[in-house]
């Protein structure tokens, strides 16, 4: 299921204080981002307890219960983790990974709000949550009579949640410094293929891994943890980043002009790093219309095509990623800026062309 509109984890508890405490609802959202957790803590602010049903993980009779001889008749008993007399938090998490017979078992749970004769307590609340199909997650297609049993949230990620979240939540603050310049690798689409990709939970993963090793984390060791946790591109980005700070190399030096682009061999994946931070800088600060760019940002973009000559000078490759198109073919770039590097880099605007 393909989403129109979506909500951030900020948005989230506000939508569930008016939408979940009347009808239940299903949350869809790709791996990683945060859905579980951020069921629990609304749980949490509600004061209800947040019982979990994991849909991979069930049978129907795990749901509907077993039969049971009451006098001349018999019953199904559901068991304990649903049948409670206070009002709870029923979170039915990979519901769409179930099988057939176990999303069917929900119906009237969900629906109705009972199973045989048990009936959730008043201010109980329902909330499902799963993948979508293509985030190349185990997702089931849901019957049309379960899709219409609730109400569907889209959650997206945010960089701007997560790192108001992480800077008080023990995130590794070289992870949360890096995110603040490069707020677009918090997440990845995940690939088709078996390998790590970038999410929040992977970044929280990285940082617990880094805080466990302390300061005996080498560059050797935290390039294994961030290639097991990240999608590959971004793994280096960090790395590299790591390299800055603990050799005290940052772009605004290199701006200023009081540090120059590495040169070494061995500092390749540095070099590569802060090309990819002057564009995302570039991006960031630089106006659409040269009319509108303020003294700093005329300044900012002279003193780039300078730059952008030393950087030819050393990669022609770099070079060229400052000012590459994006992945759909369009100009990241403002126009202006691009004509006049066309101007007067003509190598550089030939390379690239």
């Amino acid at each position: 299921m393909q989403a129109t509109l979506t909500v951030t984890p900020a948005q989230l508890p506000e939508v569930l204080l008016h939408v979940a405490v009347v009808r239940p609802v299903f949350l869809w959202g790709a791996p990683g981002i945060g859905k579980s957790s951020l069921v629990r803590s609304f749980a949490d602010s509600l004061g209800l307890e947040c019982v979990t049903l994991l849909g991979t993980q069930l049978a129907p009779e795990d749901l509907i219960g077993v039969p049971q001889v009451v006098g001349d008749r018999s019953r199904f008993a559901p068991p304990e983790t649903i049948a409670r007399q206070e009002p709870y938090c029923l979170f039915l998490d990979e519901l769409n990974a179930s099988s057939p017979e176990v999303q069917k078992a929900f119906y009237s749970l969900i629906l109705d709000r009972r199973i045989g004769t048990y009936e959730l307590p008043a201010g109980s609340v329902v909330i499902g949550a799963g993948n979508r199909a293509t985030d190349n997650a185990l997702a089931r297609p849901m019957p049309s009579a379960l899709v219409n049993r609730m109400i569907h949230v889209h959650l997206r990620a945010s960089a701007d949640d997560w790192l108001t979240w992480a800077a008080t939540s023990g995130i590794h603050p070289w992870i949360v410094d890096y995110l603040v310049q490069r707020p677009d690798h918090l997440w990845s689409a995940p690939p088709k293929t078996e390998e790590p990709f970038s999410t929040p939970r992977g970044w929280h993963m990285l940082s617990d891994a880094m805080h466990s090793y302390g300061e005996r984390l080498d560059d050797e060791t935290l390039g294994m943890l961030a290639h097991g946790t990240l999608t590959a591109g971004h793994a280096s980005a960090f790395r590299a980043y790591v390299k800055t700070v603990r050799h005290a190399y940052d772009l605004d030096a290199v701006i200023k002009g009081d540090a120059g682009w590495p040169r070494r061999p061995e500092d390749r994946d540095l070099l590569y790093f802060l090309s990819e931070t002057l564009r995302a800088r570039l991006v960031k600060e630089l106006p659409h219309s040269k009319e509108h760019a303020s003294p700093a940002g005329r300044q900012l973009a002279f003193r780039a095509k300078n730059l952008l000559v030393e950087l030819a000078g050393i990669s022609l490759e770099c070079a060229q990623l400052v000012i590459a198109a994006g992945d759909d073919g369009a100009p990241v770039l403002p126009s202006w800026f691009l004509v006049e590097v066309g101007r007067d880099l003509p190598r550089l605007a030939a390379a690239r062309g």
